[in-house]
């Protein structure tokens, strides 16, 4: 399966964050919804991202948009990964990769998860999805761009 891109509809799905609460997408309808996925917590590529993330975080929520975070990682990792970066996003465990194969995200030379960021519309359309494993701060900014082109009036 390829990974998903601009026009499809986004998989809906349920995962847990590192406080143990469920994160639906149903919840999430109505507003911009923006899905990071990246290897691993902790690491320094990862840890570029995420924070790069949350140094855009308020401008992200300023146009009413939703911004999680996805690895294989379990709760504590989340738990302890957020607590030190001061994340103020929710980071989502997705222990078994099905969300990350639903997405199409494509391994990284065929064995380490890869980095993959997708913006999603209030109406569940993906209007961009961006992969590079190795330009980890560019995912927030080109994401950001985007959100900021979906709530600009038409």
């Amino acid at each position: 399966m390829s990974m998903l891109a601009a026009g499809d509809r986004a998989p809906e799905f349920r995962l847990t964050d590192g406080a143990g609460q469920t994160f639906d997408t149903a919840d999430a309808r109505g507003k911009p919804l923006v899905v990071f996925f990246y290897p691993k917590d902790a690491t320094p590529g990862c840890t570029a991202e995420a924070c790069s993330f949350r140094d855009a975080y308020e401008d992200f929520v300023a146009e009413g948009a939703t911004v999680v975070g996805i690895s294989s990682d379990d709760a504590a990792s989340h738990a302890g990964f957020a607590g030190k970066h001061r994340l103020p996003f929710r980071l989502l465990s997705d222990v078994d990769g099905s969300v990350r194969t639903a997405f199409g995200v494509p391994k990284t030379w065929g064995l380490m998860p890869g980095r993959a960021t997708f913006v999603i519309d209030s109406g569940g359309v993906i209007r961009n999805a961006f992969n590079s494993q190795f330009q980890p701060a560019a995912h927030a900014a080109r994401a950001l761009d985007v959100v900021r082109k979906l709530a600009a009036p038409a």
